[in-house]
């Protein structure tokens, strides 16, 4: 009875052996294609993070749509096209410069602008409000007898 306990035991553990992770895809080809192009991809639910770095169940989805629409035989540019024609620029990480998307990519240089003529002249204005008077007799002795006693 001990040894066919044994046995089984020495038996489950060949069973139970890990393997190596196969990758999602058949082609290892697909799936280099699929996570260098999601890589300048957003990840629609996490935001802060590329669409082949997210576990998310919205990116695994997607990423699943665009292993089957390269395996249709489809061009990156127009998987790409018809994920921003899907889910707008949000989806690139990097947007394109066009009219809705100006303030995005020179607002942060305006408004450092702004910011730096509106201290220029506040430091100026402030600078000229400034008077100097000068010291009195009495003032500078004291101050003479200050400066001696250190």
């Amino acid at each position: 009875m001990k040894r066919l306990l044994l046995a089984l035991v020495l038996l489950s553990a060949f069973a139970c052996q890990a393997k190596e992770a196969v990758p999602d895809a058949a082609d290892p080809a697909i799936e280099k294609r699929m996570i260098a192009l999601s890589e300048n991809l957003r990840c629609l639910v996490c935001q802060n993070e590329s669409l082949a770095a997210s576990q998310a169940e919205l990116a695994l989805d997607l990423k699943q749509e665009i292993r089957e629409m390269m395996k249709k035989g489809e061009s990156d540019k127009e998987i790409v096209a018809y994920l921003v024609h899907r889910y707008g620029d949000f989806v690139l990480y990097k947007p394109p410069v066009k009219s809705t998307t100006l303030l995005l990519w020179y607002g942060p240089f305006l408004f450092l602008g702004i910011g730096l003529v509106v201290l220029f002249f506040t430091i100026k204005k402030r600078h000229n409000q400034i008077t100097e008077t000068p010291l009195s007799r009495d003032e500078e002795q004291r101050a003479q007898s200050l400066l001696e006693h250190k």
